[in-house]
């Protein structure tokens, strides 16, 4: 009971942080998970591995309530989408094999990293120079992008939005459009890193509960349904609040959450 209830939490705070910073809410779930999973059963060479699925599983559904939001307020580049998307999902799906071969040793120090890096790039509000332009991207350039965002993002567990909404802002794109245009780029990241930690655990033996390769589906449940009703919440706020603020305070937490992965 106090797993689920873990899960829930966890969960809803996720679906806030996809929808406010186009972030998936991965470096929320994805420790949460690492401190969990063991109570419940995974076998701690594993736990990494599980933990980074189920997150991806769960992004893919949070990134579609939280893009709907989004679109809503008519701020997804669906025509930067279409050449982003295949390099997004592919580079998730090579990520996921990737991952599946390190220690959980070395991916959990990857996820402390990443996550300091995250918050610093978050607290500073560190953004390339912007190139002035149409904001019309090759799609050459788009999907290299796209390829390298999406093995990054699968190895750390998140929807890539840290790195896409950089990424875009640095092509010229504003704001509210990089935020709403990586929430959709979150769904082909997770569904492809998703699809390859599945097959990639599909002989794994010994987890506890149902499970889909490395996927907990009772993580994933737990996680899902609150994720998928606060994601539109946080997509609201985006769009009301002062950003620098709130991404401050993420910023803090974040760092927090990398340190403990790292000495842990």
């Amino acid at each position: 009971m106090l797993s689920l209830l873990i899960f829930v939490a966890t969960g809803a705070a996720a679906g806030v942080l996809a929808g406010l910073f186009g972030v998936g809410g991965g470096l929320i779930m994805v420790p949460a998970l690492a401190f969990v999973l063991p109570a419940l059963g995974v076998p701690a060479a594993v736990v990494m591995q599980v933990a980074i699925g189920t997150s991806l599983a769960v992004i893919g559904a949070t990134s579609i309530s939280s893009t709907r939001a989004h679109q809503r307020r008519r701020a997804v580049r669906w025509d930067l989408l279409r050449g982003f998307a295949p390099g997004l999902a592919l580079g998730a799906l090579g990520g996921a094999f990737v991952a599946h071969g390190l220690s959980g040793t070395a991916l959990k120090n990857t996820v402390g990293i990443g996550a300091l890096l995250v918050a610093a790039q978050m607290f500073f509000g560190a953004q390339p120079k912007a190139h002035p332009g149409d904001h019309r991207l090759p799609t050459g350039e788009l999907l290299a992008a796209g390829g390298g965002i999406g093995l990054l993002s699968a190895l750390v567990g998140i929807g890539g939005g840290s790195l896409t909404v950089p990424y875009l802002s640095w092509r010229g794109v504003p704001m509210q459009q990089a935020v709403g245009t990586a929430a959709a780029g979150g769904i082909p990241i997770a569904w492809g890193g998703a699809l390859g930690f599945a097959i990639s655990g599909w002989q794994l033996a010994g987890l506890a509960g149902p499970h889909l390769g490395y996927i907990s589906l009772y993580a994933f449940l737990g996680l899902a349904v609150t994720s998928v009703l606060t994601a539109p919440l946080g997509a609201h706020w985006a769009h009301a609040l002062p950003a620098r603020t709130l991404k401050r305070a993420f910023a803090v937490l974040l760092a927090s959450v990398g340190l403990l992965m790292l000495l842990r």
